[in-house]
């Protein structure tokens, strides 16, 4: 790994660039998942053995931020800046595209400090009519970013808004992290303020617990992604990539840390009744979609099942999208939904095994 060079940002960007093929290389070889589990399997949908339906008209359409979409799915950020990521990317931006999907995009400040890898960000021009939101960490506004890099990403992208992504337990294990998230919240809100965006905060695994996502909210944040824990483990990626034995044992220690994405949402949800709620975090089925849609969320958020796909070709994506439409779709035609959007107030969930 090239060592940082405070007088030339090349070595920054090249070791931000190594650490994001190192992402796509043990997320798709290697066991990073977490152990907890995402709390989904506590909850069952109540079967209607007459659901007075006909399965193909029933609507899976939504909104989410003024934004139509076909499906109430998000392909959920993951990669950028190399050219593996960039084909991966391409992919997923035609996928949203054909099947009006959202679609956010990883880190953005390999392309930040490096332009000429912007082209891995240059989805619009494959989805000309999908949510697309740009990405940036939170903690890089303590290390020299600002409005202008926020700006930067947003244009780049060709976004309908921002992801400042929360990720302080990656940043802990990962060698050389950024650990100085003192200070944020004044910081957002002024992106917030600025920005000709909506502004996203999402944690990357861990979780957004209902008082914190109040807070977020209170400075200008206008939508929540829980990313809650059962899913990807990045204290266990960055357990997998460390050469140095006290981070790798770090990582290992923390790999299931975090708050379980079932009671993220039940939580945010009862503490914000009208915040606009991405929820993600182990969702691998349209039935755990539909579940966490139950639960309150607006939208749901898919990572690790698109990138399998996408990594191995578009045929396997359309697949997955034929897979998860019809796993959605049963969902709703079993309990009764006729809309995607009713389900939250279908009270057609109920808890199982919770005492």
């Amino acid at each position: 790994m090239v060592a940082p060079n405070l007088l030339s940002p090349e070595p920054a960007f090249l070791e931000t660039q190594d650490r994001k093929a190192d992402h796509l290389r043990v997320c798709l070889e290697d066991d990073v998942q977490c152990r907890v589990t995402s709390g989904l399997e506590c909850y069952r949908f109540r079967h209607l053995a007459l659901p007075e339906l006909d399965y193909d008209e029933i609507q899976l359409g939504t909104t989410f931020l003024s934004k139509p979409l076909k499906m109430p799915l998000l392909i959920s950020s993951m990669t950028g800046g190399t050219e593996l990521a960039k084909r991966i990317n391409y992919r997923l931006a035609e996928i949203a595209q054909t099947y009006g999907l959202a679609m956010g995009v990883g880190s953005q400040r390999v392309a930040i400090e490096n332009p000429d890898l912007s082209d891995s960000f240059a989805l619009r021009k494959l989805a000309p009519d999908a949510l697309l939101l740009a990405n940036v960490g939170a903690v890089q506004l303590n290390y020299g970013y600002g409005v202008a890099q926020c700006l930067k990403a947003v244009e780049q992208l060709g976004a309908d808004a921002l992801i400042l992504h929360l990720n302080p337990l990656q940043e802990a294990v990962q060698t050389r992290g950024d650990k100085n998230f003192k200070g944020l919240l004044g910081k957002i809100e002024q992106v917030c303020a600025a920005l000709p965006v909506p502004v996203i905060a999402k944690e990357v695994g861990n979780g957004i617990s209902g008082a914190m996502a109040k807070r977020l909210m209170e400075v200008g944040v206008q939508a929540i992604d829980v990313a809650g824990a059962g899913g990807t483990s990045w204290a266990q990626v960055e357990s997998a990539r460390a050469q140095d034995p006290v981070q790798r044992r770090l990582g290992a220690t923390f790999r299931d840390w975090g708050l379980p994405t079932a009671d993220c949402v039940v939580q945010v949800r009862s503490t914000l009744p009208s915040v606009p709620l991405i929820a993600s975090g182990s969702l691998r089925t349209g039935l755990d979609v539909a579940k966490v849609l139950a639960l309150g969320a607006d939208l749901a958020g898919l990572a690790l099942p698109f990138l399998q796909a996408a990594n191995q070709s578009e045929a396997a994506l359309h697949e997955l999208m034929t897979i998860l439409e019809a796993e959605l779709r049963t969902a709703l035609f079993c309990a009764g939904v006729g809309d995607v959007r009713e389900l939250r107030s279908a009270d057609c969930l109920e808890a199982v095994g919770l005492g």
